[in-house]
């Protein structure tokens, strides 16, 4: 028989994953723990090793193709071998037979439950989806995952009569589409792609609008390049906008006096090499002294999430980085309990893991607060997009000068750093808001005195 090659379960919040690319075709002889394909999730790349030796018999997937995690992608076995359950060159996901789910629970030993995802919903199957009931978890809460959420939410249907197809019960994104093409078919068409919407002739437009171009009213001059938004990017634009669609963002400008960070980061360049402070940036200090501002203030230090606002004890602080790839967010754990040079060595250790490709999903997860830099770019204030169910987010602007009074009137221009800090106002009001800025600013100004503590 056959063995099946299984999407692998990266993390614990990766629902699915896209192929980015097959190294082997159908035919090609493949060792064990070869590399048969990568595929991508919303936030690193992962090649997908073959758990045997043999023939790549079939590909249920082509590149491009985002799909369930724990679910065949391919299979593998001696050259004439029967593929069990599918056909070489068929597409879309399928019911699995014993053997694969066998071979599934062998290759995912990091699932919690080792299922399968059910396949794609079929015409018949999305009235039911509709119809049917939600799973719940401990304290009959609905087991849904943040983008199921987020689409339910924007989209304004409750998840109680949502089937889950995912692991466990689960409700996931498809979940909810299939649910909403079962409610409104005229919108929705196969496993909930939009239709083009056969609007009623409208009156005839006034002459400033008529004279506007559609987007594709006339060929456009010159050269043009299509992008395709797929992989991390399309994840990354579902999230922003799910981000803005389901919380009540507000966003807090402040600055504070950076005269110490720069004294300090000079002081560290010059520094003695075996004290590991030449490397310390100003960003680090910012991060640090993050950390010990949220445990003044515990309101920006939580999620919110099924109408529950859970505050956390420690400080698991995420901090967002550019990558070729696109925006990542890694977490520093217990940020809170690290000195100022550990700190600044995790950051680094996880800079280099997101650029460099070996970045794990959980290094990607798990965060309690964010906070995002924009400041070397010349930017002096912005406003940062949430990353739920966190209720707070900050961004770090450049150093500018700032005209301040002085005690006898004089005006001195002190170089201050530009902070912006968006709350989820559904659960923050703006003085808590303010008051965390306010006590992050004093202690970055006196940042030799957060040190000393």
């Amino acid at each position: 028989m056959a063995t099946p090659i299984i999407m692998p379960k990266q993390g614990q919040s990766v629902e699915t994953c896209v192929i980015v690319g097959w190294k082997k075709r159908v035919g090609d002889a493949v060792k064990t723990g070869e590399v048969v394909c990568e595929v991508e999730t919303d936030k690193a790349t992962f090649e997908v090793e073959s758990p045997a030796e043999g023939t790549l018999l079939a590909i249920f997937h082509d590149t491009g193709s985002e799909v369930p995690v724990l679910t065949p992608i391919a299979a593998i076995g001696a050259p004439g071998e029967r593929v069990e359950g599918a056909e070489q060159g068929e597409q879309g996901p399928r019911e699995p037979s014993p053997a694969l789910r066998e071979a599934a629970a062998a290759q995912a030993p990091t699932a919690p439950s080792a299922q399968f995802a059910a396949p794609a919903a079929s015409p018949a199957a999305l009235e039911a989806a509709a119809q049917g009931s939600a799973a719940f978890g401990p304290a009959g809460k609905i087991m849904a995952s943040p983008r199921a959420k987020a689409l339910a939410a924007s989209r304004g249907i409750s998840l109680q009569g949502v089937r889950g197809t995912g692991p466990g019960g689960r409700i996931i994104e498809r979940d909810v589409t299939a649910a909403l093409a079962a409610l409104n078919p005229r919108e929705y068409r196969g496993a909930g792609k939009p239709a083009a919407a056969s609007a009623p002739a409208a009156a005839a437009p006034s002459a400033p609008m008529a004279a506007w171009p559609t987007a594709h009213a006339a060929p456009v001059a010159g050269g043009v390049t299509e992008i395709k938004v797929t992989g991390m990017r399309k994840l990354i634009a579902e999230r922003m906008l799910a981000s803005l669609a389901t919380t009540a963002q507000l966003t807090l400008n402040s600055s504070a006096d950076a005269r110490m960070l720069q004294g300090l980061r000079a002081k560290f360049k010059e520094s003695p090499e075996e004290l590991g402070l030449r490397d310390v940036t100003i960003n680090d200090m910012v991060l640090f002294a993050v950390s010990r501002a949220l445990l003044q203030n515990p309101e920006l230090n939580a999620h919110f999430s099924e109408n529950t606002i859970r505050r956390y004890a420690e400080v698991h602080l995420a901090f967002a980085i550019d990558t070729p790839r696109g925006l990542m967010v890694p977490v520093i754990r217990r940020a809170h309990a690290l000195s100022l040079r550990e700190i600044a060595r995790e950051a680094g250790r996880l800079i280099a893991g997101c650029r460099e490709g070996g970045i794990t999903p959980d290094e990607l997860s798990g965060g309690t607060f964010t906070v995002s830099n924009l400041g070397t770019f010349g930017i002096e204030s912005f406003t940062p997009v949430l990353n739920p169910p966190q209720v707070g987010i900050l961004g770090v602007g450049s150093i500018a000068l700032k005209p301040v009074a002085g005690a006898g009137g004089e005006t001195a221009f002190v170089p201050h750093i530009g902070l912006s800090l968006t709350i989820n106002h559904q659960v923050v009001d703006g003085a808590p808001g303010a008051r965390f800025l306010q006590a992050l600013a004093g202690l970055l100004s006196r940042f030799d005195l957060l040190l000393a503590q």
